[in-house]
């Protein structure tokens, strides 16, 4: 199972993933056995996109909460209420209580992300749901959410999502905002 993934194609076995996920399987299968250019005739007469595309902006993160490390949870709720505001090192050890090395290493293994990694996963989180219901610009969010140089979370929001700010606003911007 790969979340990021609409179709797995393992050989003799594709899966499909989403309730619309039976499209993209079906042009999976024209493609495989009929060609590229049949696949991509049948797609644009059905106005679907062809598969090959992620669904990495579909995807919310949704941490792993149950891993039994109570120190690691610990600061794994502590970041989630703070909107992972405060990130450097030394305030997350302090948090769960280890020291720092052991702290980093017990978090990777609990979360399987590095705690920048989990950190910045949040801030996009955040990030995605005021970019669709609120009318801030993306400067202010990327301030919001505790950037201060919006450039460079334009680059980490791109690299998580799979689109940029502008584009994501644009696909899933609610009516009421």
């Amino acid at each position: 199972m790969d979340t990021d993934r609409l179709i797995i194609d393992d050989g003799d076995i594709i899966t499909a993933g989403g309730v619309m996920a039976r499209s993209d399987l079906a042009l999976k299968l024209i493609d495989r056995f009929l060609g590229p250019t049949v696949m991509v005739e049948t797609a644009r007469a059905f106005l679907v996109d062809p598969p090959g595309r992620g669904q990495s902006y579909y995807s919310a993160f949704s941490p792993r909460l149950t891993h039994g490390d109570a120190a690691v949870l610990k600061v794994q709720h502590w970041l989630q209420a703070t909107d992972a505001k405060e990130i450097d090192l030394t305030t997350l050890a302090k948090q769960a209580g280890p020291e720092e090395r052991t702290f980093l290493r017990r978090f990777q293994k609990a979360t399987g992300l590095t705690t920048t990694e989990y950190c910045q996963r949040l801030r996009v989180r955040k990030a995605r749901e005021l970019l669709q219901f609120g009318t801030l610009s993306f400067d202010q969010v990327a301030w919001e959410v505790g950037y201060s140089d919006p450039g460079a979370f334009r680059k980490v929001f791109t690299r998580i999502v799979g689109l940029t700010p502008n584009d994501y606003r644009r696909r899933f911007r609610t009516a009421s905002s």
